[in-house]
């Protein structure tokens, strides 16, 4: 199953979705915002694409963190993600095989290639 993560209110996520469905690629979309995020789900993210990946330094919540929140969050950003999900880099698309973060037609293209 393909999933992507995301906030209905990101650009992002709403051209990775049309994007996906206009490649006639079915997949399960799950709102961070409404539905939330589990510490596991953090980790398995974590793993696959590194710290760094995982933080939208360019987000709202990014801007309004103070230095001390700022350092917690780098130092170990899957507490602070899950307390506060609008902070992941999004779209997180998961495939079988593949995770990624952000959206890019050519990656999602190489990654879905032959994923059902």
């Amino acid at each position: 199953m393909i999933r992507i993560y995301g906030i209905a209110s990101c650009d992002s996520c709403r051209k990775a979705r049309q994007w996906l469905s206009a490649a006639g690629i079915e997949h399960a979309w799950v709102d961070l915002r409404a539905d939330g995020v589990t510490r596991e789900r953090l980790e398995q993210w974590r793993d696959a694409l590194g710290d760094a990946a995982l933080i939208n330094k360019r987000s709202k919540t990014w801007r309004d963190f103070d230095a001390e929140q700022k350092q917690t969050a780098e130092a170990d950003p899957v507490p602070v993600l899950v307390d506060h999900p609008t902070l992941i880099k999004r779209p997180i698309l998961e495939t079988p095989t593949t995770t990624l973060a952000g959206f890019s037609a050519s990656r999602y293209e190489a990654a879905l290639a032959g994923a059902d």
